[in-house]
């Protein structure tokens, strides 16, 4: 199951931003697989656990126009707020749990970087992928990425299940193509290596 608000919410309230072990100054790998989609500018595309992330920075930078963040904790969308000043009037913020969450538009592009990891249940992958189902436009994409088999079993004193190719295209089943695979070792902000698993899905037309 998902980690409680109050945990996260405790992480954003003792540590910066910046020094979170996922904090990345350029996403670029995210940015290159969310450009290679080759949506336009004005197509819904959703980050699911972006909190404080510069994705949303990036993209909107980028002039993508229908940008969503969804995050568990208030403050760390409150992070990515403050820091995009009057540029966050023009995105939508949603703090709710990805499981949980009625949203009420469909996607061209979710993105997700290292929430998915963190369902190490069965019963909460499939629940992951009943919204991505209902929630991603058909033939829309679906970007996620989590620790690779070599990656750490264990992230901000949570476990994790990590994927590999065959094991995270099992979890999303029938309604989703592959695309690709990436690796990329992520440095943290304390000096240590993370091995992710990236792989990139098409949803099939009903």
């Amino acid at each position: 199951m998902t980690a409680p608000r109050e945990h996260w919410e405790k992480i954003y309230s003792e540590r910066d931003p910046t020094a979170v072990s996922w904090y990345q100054e350029n996403p670029a790998r995210s940015l290159i697989l969310i450009e290679e989609t080759r949506v336009p500018a004005d197509a819904p595309i959703i980050d699911i656990g972006g909190g404080a992330s510069r994705l949303v920075d990036r993209l909107s930078e980028l002039g993508y126009r229908a940008i969503t963040v969804l995050d568990l904790a208030p403050q760390a969308l409150g992070h990515a707020q403050e820091r995009l000043g009057e540029r966050a009037r023009d995105i939508i913020w949603i703090a709710g749990d990805v499981l949980e969450h009625s949203f009420a538009h469909t996607y061209a592009v979710w993105h997700d970087r290292a929430v998915f990891h963190f369902l190490t249940e069965a019963k909460d992958r499939a629940r992951y992928v009943a919204q991505l189902e209902s929630s991603v436009e058909p033939g829309g994409h679906v970007i996620i990425a989590t620790f690779s088999p070599d990656g750490p079993a264990m992230c901000s004193g949570l476990p994790v299940q990590r994927h590999s190719p065959e094991s995270l295209t099992a979890s999303l089943g029938a309604s989703f193509d592959v695309v690709d695979f990436q690796e990329e070792a992520h440095h943290t902000p304390s000096g240590k290596t993370q091995h992710f698993l990236y792989g990139r899905f098409r949803r099939l037309s009903d």
